[in-house]
């Protein structure tokens, strides 16, 4: 649990985004055909509180959002949001913040690419596997899937991020989509550069000669049944550093509560997801490596058998 200090210092990022977002769209908004103004009336929270409780959530144990907001929220911090509405219009009123929570995750939460990137895919299920039949609420969206754990049902989360553990983007698909997909890869490789280390489930010609070609080295271990091959040695010890995006997967799932099985809307599933991704760029300690730059500069041609 954080201090009030970083409750209140999480308020003021958001606070001066949202009052740049507000100036943008009143700066570009269409003016009526008649020409009279329309009035934009003020919640009793504004933005800014609304998005701040919903990123603090992902910094408690709550594992129930209606507990955290009726029992925490209310109590602990009624000194710092003392307009607070009922969790009922708070619901409400959160799926309406989907676009200033994207953007605000795109502008100040992500980090900057250093040439050394890491990639990887998990699962977001939205319920047990006995209750799929039964499932109403991503009916349409959600769809079966299979990864290491076994079959699920709900999306896949692919993220990259640089050896510091920033993340540098990520899609939400649904669970059925490979993690090679064209469209998922031109998205998330959007501004990145230099080498792109990645397990073996990423193993492909075509991607490795369409990233080549942008720009980007795809770098990933052999399965057992390919032919050994010489690599560079840094590119084999980057390999075994992979951990780093798993640890940030597992941050945000069982730190962040990116999962849980009690959605009712998809929009507020969504919101959940930016929420935890923008929580975990506040996080103090994030996984991370230490890399010495200098081994390819000392021995650039250096190679070594990839077995």
């Amino acid at each position: 649990m954080i201090s009030k200090d970083k409750v209140t210092e999480i308020f003021c990022i958001i606070d001066d985004f949202c009052k740049e977002y507000d100036a943008e769209i009143e700066k570009n908004s269409l003016k009526a055909p008649d020409g009279r103004k329309h009035r934009h009336r003020k919640g009793l929270m504004s933005d800014a509180e609304v998005m701040s409780i919903l990123v603090y959530f992902h910094f408690n144990t709550f594992r129930n959002f209606k507990h955290y907001y009726m029992f925490f929220v209310k109590t602990h911090l009624a000194d710092l949001f003392p307009n607070q509405l009922s969790y009922n219009r708070f619901v409400e009123v959160e799926s309406r913040l989907s676009v200033q929570m994207m953007l605000f995750l795109q502008l100040f939460c992500f980090g900057e690419c250093t040439g050394i990137s890491f990639v990887d895919s998990t699962c977001v299920p939205v319920c047990n596997n006995k209750r799929i039949h039964s499932n109403k609420v991503f009916k349409g969206y959600a769809e079966r899937g299979k990864s290491t754990m076994g079959w699920y049902y709900g999306f896949k989360l692919h993220l990259i991020c640089n050896e510091r553990g920033e993340l540098l983007n990520f899609v939400l698909t649904r669970a059925n989509v490979d993690d090679r997909n064209t469209d998922v890869f031109n998205r998330l490789t959007d501004n990145v550069f230099g080498k792109l280390y990645a397990d073996k489930g990423y193993i492909s010609q075509t991607l490795f000669d369409r990233l080549f070609s942008n720009g980007l080295n795809l770098v990933t271990g052999l399965r057992s049944n390919m032919k050994n091959k010489l690599m560079p040695l840094y590119d084999k010890l980057m390999l075994r550093k992979r951990s780093v995006i798993e640890s940030v997967n597992d941050e945000l799932k069982n730190v962040a509560q990116l999962v849980h099985s009690r959605h009712r809307s998809v929009f507020n599933f969504c919101m959940n997801v930016l929420s935890a991704l923008i929580a975990y760029s506040f996080f103090e300690k994030k996984p991370s490596i230490n890399i010495d730059f200098d081994i390819e500069e000392k021995d650039p041609t250096l190679l070594t058998v990839l077995s």
